[in-house]
């Protein structure tokens, strides 16, 4: 299998990037890529990547929380199974390979098997959503997976008024059958492709990086209430101006993390009410996103934070509020799956850079369950989430190389 032409790797690595950009056209807005849980063009997206598993040799299904899975069994029964996975859903107006190159890279894998079988069932797997944009929360598909959509999960709305439940049963599934296909015991492991989504691997020349742990997030809402009330005749020193207050803090933020090295925070919505121009804001709700690869650093400065919106909006004689949406821990990929990894990128020629992911993935969800490893690929540009982004041609090729090779050294060590 390691004698595969380079030839044959660089046309599957061009034909994956193309099918990438046509993915990129199944859209809920015409010109741009905008691909939510389990919306009209998801339909789309899986039966095209059906008709590639197919294609490859692969039984296909969709489970009851929307995740397209297609299985290249094992050369004989009793096996394990190997998962290569991502996401199928996108954030608003987002690039062609967040997400989905993962899936498109683990059908590409077995396509250059060629037909052969290994000592272990390879289960690709489009989880149906990562993003959180929908309904606020992450990670709907990969939680299913390994046991974690639990009713509160499921009852979570949507700005519409529908629920995941309903989400998921106008998708033509079962809700209440979502348990019936977690994940088994015979996981062997899971690999996850993805773009690196920052500018560090074209800082260093490099095609690759391997994945050693992903940061953890914290992710809020907090609301500024003041008095919303006429711009031209309220005195400036009798006004209580949420927005003022919001924008005092916002600052306050971005000054906290550049402080603490490897800290990053953002605030990066806010929604002004009433919203006039003539009006002095009386409600300001913001989103905060704090992450670092120490939770016990990430804790500190969510706490300083909140401490900050507190002191500033007593001073102004503002109240503020908080809600968290998410708070998730730090997960460090599994060492031993990692260093067969390692083997496979030095194998197939390519130095080896150890890294942390700054944005959360599925493989963190997944670790919770079975062996993990993540393989990022150079970003141009340092671009994501942007329609700007993109991929090189040989860095997928290297990726696919690397790809084959942790078959193989996975075969040989652990089955």
């Amino acid at each position: 299998m390691v004698g595969i032409q380079a030839a044959r790797v660089s046309s599957v690595a061009q034909e994956a990037i193309d099918r990438c950009r046509v993915l990129a056209e199944l859209s809920e807005e015409p010109g741009f890529t905008t691909r939510t849980f389990l919306s009209e063009p998801m339909r789309r997206v899986h039966a095209r990547l059906r008709d590639w598993m197919v294609q490859a040799g692969m039984s296909v299904s969709t489970d009851n929380a929307g995740n397209l899975r297609g299985c290249y069994a094992a050369d004989s029964e009793p096996a394990r199974r190997l998962w290569i996975g991502s996401h199928l859903d996108t954030v608003p107006r987002a690039g062609a390979f967040d997400g989905v190159l993962g899936v498109v890279l683990g059908v590409a894998l077995v396509e250059l098997l060629a037909g052969r079988r290994m000592a272990f069932h390879i289960e690709v797997i489009g989880f149906s959503e990562e993003e959180g944009v929908r309904f606020g929360v992450p990670f709907i598909g990969s939680r299913a997976l390994v046991g974690d959509a639990d009713a509160e999960l499921l009852a979570r709305q949507d700005p519409a008024g529908t629920s995941i439940r309903e989400a998921i049963a106008g998708f033509g599934l079962d809700p209440s059958r979502i348990s019936e296909r977690q994940l088994g015991k015979d996981a062997l492991g899971y690999l996850e492709f993805h773009i690196e989504q920052g500018p560090l691997l074209e800082i260093l020349n490099l095609p690759l990086g391997v994945v050693e742990a992903i940061a953890g997030q914290s992710r809020l809402e907090l609301t500024f209430k003041g008095q919303a009330n006429h711009a031209g005749t309220t005195p400036m020193a009798l006004r209580r101006d949420a927005l003022t207050g919001a924008s005092e803090w916002i600052g306050a933020v971005e000054r906290d993390a550049c402080a603490v090295t490897g800290l990053v925070a953002t605030v990066g919505r806010a929604e002004v009410s009433p919203g006039a121009g003539n009006v002095i804001a009386g409600t300001v709700r913001a989103s905060l996103d704090v992450r670092h690869s120490d939770d016990v650093v990430r804790h500190a400065a969510v706490t300083r934070l909140l401490q900050c919106a507190e002191q500033i909006a007593t001073r102004r004689g503002l109240t503020v509020s908080w809600e968290r949406r998410l708070d998730q821990s730090a997960v460090a990929m599994d060492e031993d799956t990692t260093r067969i990894l390692d083997r496979a990128v030095a194998n197939a020629g390519f130095p080896v850079h150890r890294m942390i992911s700054g944005a959360g993935h599925d493989a963190m969800i997944v670790a919770r369950s079975m062996p993990a490893a993540m393989l990022f690929l150079r970003s141009p540009g340092g671009v994501s989430h942007h329609p700007d982004e993109t991929v090189l041609a040989a860095d997928v090729a290297a990726a696919l190389n690397s790809g084959m090779r942790f078959l193989e050294e996975l075969e040989t060590r652990r089955v």
